[in-house]
This record gives C-alpha cells, sequence and structure tokens, in this order.
C-alpha cells in the first residue's frame, strides 16, 4: 500500500488509492475521513474497510486529516474548522480528478463529510455518518476536558473517563497530542437539523447502540429528506469501526447508492 501526499492550501496531506491502479474498478471512487486521534491506517486499514471495499470493486481513497497520521500538524485551533478540513477532502478530489464520490466519515469524519456535503453538494453522490448521530445537531461538550488531556504531562494524572479515553487512544496511534488538542478546540462545530433538511444525497447514518458520544442515528437521519439509519447493535462508539454487521449494512446501501 502506497502513502500519496499533495498540498492542501499549505498543509501536507498524506493519503491512499487503492483498487483503481490497474483498469477501471467495478465502482466507486468512495472517499473515506478518519475520526479525531485517529489516521486512515487506524480507522479504515486495520479494520477491514479498505479490503472489503476494494474487494467488493471500488476505488477506495481515504486521507489522514490535518493534524493527524502522516499529513501536516499544524498547532493554531484556527486550522482545524469543519470547514477548513472540509476543504482538504474537496481539494484532495480536485486533485485525483475525481467530480463526485460517495464519502463515508467517521465521528470527527462524519461531520465533516456533512459539512463537505453542505458546501459542496455537487461532490458527495451518497453519505454515510458513522458514529455520529444526533449529537451531531446537539454538540459535543468534552471538547476542553479532551484538549486538558491530551496536554497533560502525566496521563495518569487524569481523572475524567472521557479524558482519559481519548488520551490513551492518542498515545496508542502516537498522535502529535498539541495539533489534537488544537483540532478538537475548533473542529466539533454543531449541524443544525435545519441544516440538514438541505441535503438531498441518500445518507446512512450508522451508530453503536452503546455509543453515547455518538448519540441516537435514527434522530439525526430524521432531519435528512433521504436518510435512514441503522444499529450497531452492542457496540460501543470504539468498538463499532470494524463491526461486520456496519460493514454489510454499509455494502447493501452504496449498491443501491453508487
Amino acid at each position: 500500500m502506497t502513502v500519496h501526499h499533495f498540498n492542501s492550501d499549505g498543509v501536507d496531506i498524506a493519503y491512499i488509492d487503492e483498487g483503481g491502479q490497474t483498469g477501471e474498478p467495478a465502482k466507486g471512487p468512495i472517499l473515506l475521513i478518519h475520526g479525531f486521534a485517529s489516521n486512515f491506517n487506524t480507522n479504515w486499514v486495520a479494520t477491514g474497510w479498505v479490503s472489503t471495499l476494494v474487494k467488493d470493486g471500488y476505488r477506495v481513497i481515504a486521507l489522514d486529516n490535518r493534524g493527524h497520521g502522516q499529513s501536516g500538524k499544524p498547532h493554531d485551533p484556527d486550522a482545524y474548522s469543519p470547514q477548513i478540513m472540509a476543504e482538504d477532502a474537496r481539494r484532495l478530489l480536485d486533485y485525483l480528478g475525481i467530480g463526485a464520490a460517495c464519502v463515508m466519515g467517521y465521528s470527527m469524519g462524519a461531520r465533516i463529510t456533512a459539512v463537505l456535503g453542505l458546501n459542496h453538494p455537487d461532490r458527495v453522490r451518497s453519505a454515510v455518518f458513522g458514529g455520529l448521530g444526533i449529537n451531531m445537531v446537539r454538540g459535543f461538550d468534552n471538547s476542553d476536558i479532551i484538549a486538558d488531556a491530551l496536554l497533560t504531562p502525566s496521563p495518569d494524572t487524569i481523572t475524567d473517563p472521557v479524558g482519559q479515553t481519548f488520551r490513551a487512544f492518542a498515545d496508542q496511534t502516537g498522535s502529535d497530542l498539541k495539533a489534537l488538542a488544537a483540532c478538537i478546540r475548533a473542529s466539533r462545530l454543531k449541524i443544525s437539523g435545519a441544516a440538514l433538511e438541505v441535503l438531498r444525497m441518500p445518507v446512512l447514518v450508522c451508530v453503536g447502540t452503546e455509543d453515547d458520544t455518538g448519540g441516537d442515528p435514527h434522530e439525526l437521519a430524521a432531519f435528512i429528506p433521504n436518510g435512514q439509519a441503522f444499529d450497531i447493535d452492542g457496540r460501543d462508539h470504539m468498538k463499532a469501526v470494524g463491526d461486520k454487521t456496519y460493514k454489510a449494512a454499509v455494502l447493501a446501501f452504496l449498491k443501491d447508492h453508487q
């Protein structure tokens, strides 16, 4: 698997492009946008998503969001609004000469996907919001707690369980903690239900039934004219990503909405 890079308005963005290198793929393309403190390898490769989608005939593109993985890591919160991060995704489509794609984002990546669909509806053929349900509208109140946990010199002193979880994940993925702290302070934009009513592309919302971070997928899908929801049974925010029923639901959705 080859990692490529391109310049997105001065920030280096790493990405992979699989399944379309030898002849035309049967389906696709699909763009994958990972969650906070993750990267394309952890979110999409290690969980089997890339191999599953390529095997099913898709051209699969997955980027490391700015501040994450092998991409550039600004430490200024002003570099991390969802609008800016959505423009990285749009520029990647431009760079690859892709007019429109199916787009799947997980958690923070789902919010970025929504913003991309709102700002550039002609570029998103269909969308999957993974790991983020009604809290896309309600917001997420733990941003400062997570940022403080990321910047704490000793993780052993973190007492908040949410802060502990995200610090452990960031350490596991070898992340730049200052970049992630800047990102979490800037990227938790609420998207109103009224704004989501403008979306016209088919959207599938998939959230684990034990996921308190994402919130109910059915409540979010109700705002979207062509929205539908899928419960990832028995899974929390971290464990839902690679769930086989989630994969099956997405493949069925994409079959109808390539």
